[in-house]
Parts: C-alpha cells; structure tokens; sequence
C-alpha cells in the first residue's frame, strides 16, 4: 500500500525528495520559504489534486501520475528529466513546464507554456488545450491527437510524428522537421513546413501565406488550400489539392494537381524547375 500524504502546505527545498511508493494528495507547495524542486527523484509516485507554485516541483521523477493538478505561472519549468508518467486533466502554467523527458502521456490537459516539450522522446497528447511558443522543438517520436493548439514557431526539428484530428493555429510551424504525418486537421499559419523533409498532410485544410518552401518529400493528399501565395518555392512536392492558390513559385520537382492557381511564377530560378501544375479539369479531361 502507498504511502498517504494529504492536505498539506509545504513551502521548503525539497520538501518531498526522494519518496518512493506514496500518494500525494490535495497538497499545495507555497509559502515564504519559497522552496525549490518538491519532488525531485521521485519514484513510483501519484500526484492527485495538487497545486503547484514553486519552481522545478518534478525533475528526475520516474514511473509516476498527476491527476487534477495545477501547475501556476510561478512553477517555472516543472518537468525535467522525468519518465515513464501519465499527466490527466491537469493544469501546466509556467515557461518550459516539460523538456527532456521520456514516454509520457498527457491527456486532456490546459498548457499555457512558452517552450514546452524541448528534447523530449515517446510523449503522447490526447485532448486539451495547449498554447506555446517553440513547442515540442528538437522532441521525437510524437503521437498528438484532438488537441487544440494556438502559438508559433512550433514543432521545429521535430523527428517522427503524427497529428490527428486537431487544430492548429500557428505560425512558422514544423521548420526542419522529418518524417512527420498530419491528417484530419486544421492548419492555419504562415510560412509553413520550411525546410522540412518526408512531410505529409493528408484530408487537412491549410490556411496561410508562403507555405512548403524548400521541402524534400513533400507530399499533400485530398488536401484543401486557402490563402497560399508565393507557394512551393524550391521543393519536391507530390500535391492533389482541392480550392485556389494564389500563385506558385518556382517550384522545383513533382506534380501539383490543384482546382485553381491564380499564377505560376517561374523568376530567376536558382534550382531546377521541372515541377508540373496540373488543373484538375484538364487532368480528368
């Protein structure tokens, strides 16, 4: 049986270190002694129903749960170093409230967290909210579906993974990325995808100016297109689009297949432009 520990405020340095094997509930850590990292290498630990306003409450924690918890604005970067842990309907305030951490799954949670999921490996998102700047950069192996997400510069260098079913309202979103799958979703930002490789957008509706500008791999199926200009400049694209594109630039190799392009701009290449646009009515004619 775990160890109870409820209904306590705690505000000094380490207050909880090292416990092992223990239910923290309906705790609060604050307090004058403005104490750090509550629950630094913690091992086999659920967190149920906390709050959370002092710095680098859970670094190197391992095999661990946060249930109901609130993470405030003052708890700078919560999560460091922690592995295999299941983060439900929970509250993450906070710059950097996630980065070099391992296997974990959050679900249904509300972040509000500028650099959130830095470097981090096998993380899953179901559900929720989540606004940031540079989210998830340089993190691999991600599994993101049903969320709504809001912010900019996000998903850069990001390697091996898949989005479903979400929105995204963002801005300079997946720079450098590989092998990245997004389907079923909303896409709305400028400048899209640069510079990424192997990335595919499947039954997704993208929305903004300059998107897929030197990209390898790119491939866009069943995809509806608003608002592009000055689209494809310098990529490989394997494209079957529905909607109108503003214009398309100097595009390098491939077949886009679209239902209208305002114009094809071919100035002063510096690549090869063997790209073929092809309008929907003269292919099926």
């Amino acid at each position: 049986m775990k160890q109870l520990i409820a209904n306590r405020i705690m505000d000094q340095e380490r207050a909880l270190y090292h416990i092992t094997d223990a239910l923290v509930k309906d705790c609060t850590f604050a307090g004058e002694a403005d104490g750090e990292s509550a629950l630094k290498e913690c091992r086999g630990v659920d967190v149920e129903g906390c709050r959370f306003l002092l710095r680098y409450p859970l670094w190197h924690t391992s095999h661990f749960t946060m249930d109901r918890c609130i993470s405030t604005e003052t708890a700078r970067a919560a999560l460091w170093y922690a592995d295999d842990g299941i983060i439900r309907d929970c509250e993450l305030g906070g710059v950097k409230a996630l980065r070099e951490c391992c296997r974990i799954r959050l679900e249904n949670c509300r972040i509000r967290s500028t650099e959130f999921g830095w470097n981090c490996t096998d993380v899953t998102v179901h559900g929720g909210e989540l606004e940031s700047e540079y989210v998830f950069m340089g993190s691999r192996n991600l599994h993101i579906d049903h969320l709504r997400f809001k912010g900019k510069y996000s998903f850069q260098y990001v390697e091996n993974m898949v989005i479903e079913d979400s929105t995204l309202d963002t801005k300079d979103a997946f720079w450098h990325c590989r092998n990245v799958v997004v389907r079923n979703s909303v896409v709305k930002g400028e400048y899209l995808a640069w510079y990424s490789e192997n990335l595919t957008l499947e039954n997704c509706r993208i929305i903004g100016t300059q998107p897929f500008c030197y990209c390898k791999n790119l491939k866009l199926i069943n995809c509806t297109m608003e608002d592009a200009d000055l689209a494809f400049e310098c990529s490989e694209v394997e494209a079957d689009l529905h909607g109108r594109i503003i214009s398309v630039k100097n595009p390098m190799a491939g077949t886009i297949v679209v239902d209208e392009v305002g114009e094809i701009i071919i100035e002063n290449p510096v690549r090869p432009t063997d790209c073929r646009v092809i309008l929907r009515e003269a292919k099926e004619a």
